[in-house]
């Protein structure tokens, strides 16, 4: 079976309401406008609609034609990255610094269009749970809805998500059992040393030269210390210090980000970086402060999901076109705390060749308006594998 007639059909609809969505983004908690939105259309179509989870986060309860007490969650996220957009589009961003530069207004339509299929056809026994989530870019909605009762207000037995994919061609799909996505930690490091002329360095502690010599010694941590069958991703992408040519300052502050996809492995890179980082600054005369956050973890898919989503997938785009073995990637999800609780699979959707031809999180993105009604016809069509009758 390919995409599904009706929402084949809904294509020209779904693309005005992601234009719409793109030209009007929203940042983490901040998206009322889009959760109104997405809250009407809901209603409108006979789905019981409940909001305020995490602010503004959105939930629609969509029970089937026949009776059943199985229930399968469907998540999109809906905020907005804080940052330009470039591409010049007639729809482009009209809010400064907010920007839909990872195709989340793509996803809240494609969930949209799939609720308004099975609103009209619900061709399945038992419930879904429509969840329209807040705050994914880095602010943990996923995991505030879950802290609020989400999966005990609204239980399922599995839960799904997508994400586009512009490093798939359009129509194809990709997922796999077990880690999917990576967890994402942040440090900051403060060197403090003793600063002085910089015609005379001899009397002072360079915290700028052992600012560099940390992030060299930082990348031994993954090239000899860890396991090479595992991974590991160690970045420093901030360092900050001075104010003119001639001082040489007193601290200097650098950050970064640990990517990891094992608990243990990320255990022992966060003793190895913060026991690196004072080694490195007391042999060198000076004092370092670390302050280290657990960010996202690890996206962790659930196999038997996994297979029931590759299934559904093959109905839709032909089983050519998915990869259940797809190789995992360094990125964070917080997905990935919705799939701690709940069994589900986590998958990518394929958007190569669209408008933008670039990645996400990249000024020149565009969501490919292509992929709107494969994405719905796969949430769909997941529901209606997945709550058959007597299943």
């Amino acid at each position: 079976m390919p995409i599904l007639n009706s929402l084949a059909a809904l294509k020209e609809e779904m693309t005005a309401w992601r234009r719409d969505l793109h030209a009007h983004p929203e940042t983490a908690f901040e998206e009322v406008r889009t959760a109104g939105i997405v809250a009407d259309k809901l209603a409108g179509w006979g789905i019981e609609v409940h909001r305020g989870l995490a602010e503004t986060g959105v939930v629609g309860v969509l029970r089937g034609r026949q009776a059943g007490g199985r229930t399968i969650g469907l998540r999109a996220d809906m905020d907005a990255l804080a940052m330009e957009e470039e591409t010049g589009l007639p729809y482009c961003s009209r809010h400064p610094g907010k920007f839909h530069g990872c195709g989340h207004d793509g996803h809240t339509t494609m969930l949209l269009g799939a609720a308004k299929y099975l609103s009209e056809t619900r061709n399945f026994a038992g419930t879904v749970h429509l969840i329209f989530q807040p705050g994914e870019e880095g602010a943990g909605g996923g995991r505030r809805m879950i802290e609020e009762g989400l999966f005990e207000r609204f239980p399922c037995d599995e839960v799904y998500a997508l994400h586009n994919w512009p490093d798939l061609p359009v129509g194809h799909v990709g997922l796999r059992a077990g880690p999917m996505m990576a967890a994402s930690d942040e440090f900051e490091i403060m060197v403090r040393a003793a600063g002085g002329h910089a015609a005379m360095p001899h009397q002072c502690i360079d915290p700028i030269v052992i600012g560099a010599q940390i992030i060299t010694a930082l990348q031994t941590l993954v090239s000899r210390a860890l396991d090479p069958v595992e991974s590991a991703v160690i970045s420093i992408t901030q360092m900050h210090a001075g104010t003119t040519h001639n001082v040489i300052p007193s601290e200097a502050w650098l950050a970064g980000t640990l990517r990891t996809f094992r608990p243990a492995i990320q255990a022992a890179m966060k003793a190895g970086l913060e026991r690196t980082i004072q080694g490195v600054a007391a042999a060198m005369g000076a004092s370092a402060m670390i302050r280290y956050k657990n960010g996202y973890p690890a996206t962790v898919n659930h196999l038997a999901q996994v297979r029931e989503a590759a299934a559904a997938a093959a109905q839709v785009v032909g089983p050519d076109k998915v990869d259940a073995e797809a190789p995992p990637v360094m990125g964070a999800e917080d997905f990935s705390f919705m799939l701690q609780a709940v069994p589900g699979a986590y998958l990518w959707l394929g958007q190569a060749g669209g408008p933008s031809a670039c990645g996400v999180h990249n000024p020149g993105y565009d969501f490919n308006d292509e992929i709107l009604p494969i994405g719905a016809s796969l949430f769909a069509t997941l529901v209606e594998r997945r709550l058959r009758d007597g299943a």
